[in-house]
């Protein structure tokens, strides 16, 4: 879904550009609250949120490399946007998005830099808004409990890649450079991208519910659906008194977070060499309906990480290994320095009582 540079014109570019940069003014202000305090700790919060955001983009990241087949000749990646939203909340989920594809597209010139709003607006805000709008839909008539948590899950990142795929065919019905008919582009799109949502469902659905097996107050999705116990008192159901809260050692995130970037840097490092070579969902839909003649090559083509392998690196498995292991330390980074700068302003700004 990584659009290049030469599919939309430079007006619909601009327009979708100015859509991304209002989102993310607005996510900033709305992380400011989801990166906030933590068990009434503004210390806990800042030290907590901030890197397990930052390692949520890493994540990301490492995953988008993850091609997998999806019918002959196509492939799929994870986009991300319910993944993020449900585990750090919507607006720190879009900044999450945002910070992969502005590090795919600088170091590695994957998705162009003209249309960096449009992919900020397509894979980022579309998903992210349309998966945390179904999910949140769902677990509020579904039980309350950990399973109903990952079904929402599941639905949501399903339903939010066709909605990303149907929304980059409505940009290009407005600001496509090539004539081709709008009808065919969109039952191609929005079939090929079906598939790969049951992909992506898969992935969030698993993230997520391992993250809520292990510490499920870390899921921003999962805060206040717990069942509250009840007792028996004389022959009425009455709310337990609550259980003291967990000394702040028992509630660290460093274990998890370094088992988080272990994984992430297998999977970026290790398993990506084994992804499917073969074109993602928009490549071969553009190839096929002729969307991609007149492709730009990409503003960073000499870039030493363009194409995720590393330049002068003969040996193809390190190359990507090393590509990859350095687009995690740097997505991770970067990630975590503005969350931390983003949090560090809601602290500043927060009353002193």
């Amino acid at each position: 879904m990584h659009v290049p540079d030469g599919f939309i014109d430079a007006p619909v570019s601009v327009a979708a550009g100015a859509v991304a940069a209002a989102a993310v003014a607005v996510s900033l202000r709305g992380a400011r609250r989801e990166l906030g305090d933590v068990a009434g700790s503004p210390r806990l919060g800042s030290e907590r949120t901030a890197p397990l955001a930052g390692l949520v983009a890493a994540f990301i990241f490492a995953v988008q490399m993850l091609n997998f087949p999806v019918a002959a000749g196509t492939s799929g990646h994870l986009l991300g946007g319910a993944l993020a939203a449900i585990l750090v909340g919507p607006y720190t989920g879009v900044l999450c998005v945002s910070v992969v594809l502005l590090m795919q597209g600088i170091l590695f010139a994957d998705g162009g830099l003209t249309a960096l709003g449009v992919n900020i607006t397509t894979m980022g805000v579309v998903t992210v808004v349309v998966s945390y709008a179904v999910f949140t839909l769902l677990v509020k008539v579904l039980p309350k409990g950990r399973r109903s948590v990952t079904a929402a899950a599941f639905v949501g990142a399903l339903v939010s890649v066709p909605a990303s795929a149907a929304f980059f065919t409505l940009l290009y019905a407005i600001g496509g450079t090539t004539d081709v008919p709008i009808g065919k582009v969109l039952t191609a799109m929005v079939g090929v991208h079906v598939l790969i949502g049951i992909g992506e469902a898969a992935i969030t659905a698993l993230t997520v519910g391992a993250v809520i097996a292990v510490r499920p107050d870390l899921v921003h999705g999962a805060r206040g659906l717990t069942t509250g116990l009840k007792l028996r008192v004389g022959g009425e159901l009455v709310d337990a008194p609550a259980a003291a809260p967990a000394p702040v050692a028992a509630r660290s995130t460093r274990k998890v977070w370094a088992a988080g970037l272990v994984t992430t840097l297998v999977l970026a490092g290790f398993v990506s060499y084994y992804a499917s070579a073969s074109p993602d969902g928009l490549e071969k839909v553009a190839a096929d309906q002729g969307i991609d003649r007149k492709v730009e090559e990409h503003a960073a083509a000499g870039s030493p990480l363009a194409d995720y392998g590393v330049k002068d690196v003969s040996d193809a498995r390190l190359s990507g290994g090393l590509a990859g292991v350095i687009g995690v330390g740097t997505t991770v980074a970067f990630g975590t320095g503005v969350f931390w700068v983003v949090r560090r302003r809601r602290t500043a700004q927060a009353p002193v009582v």
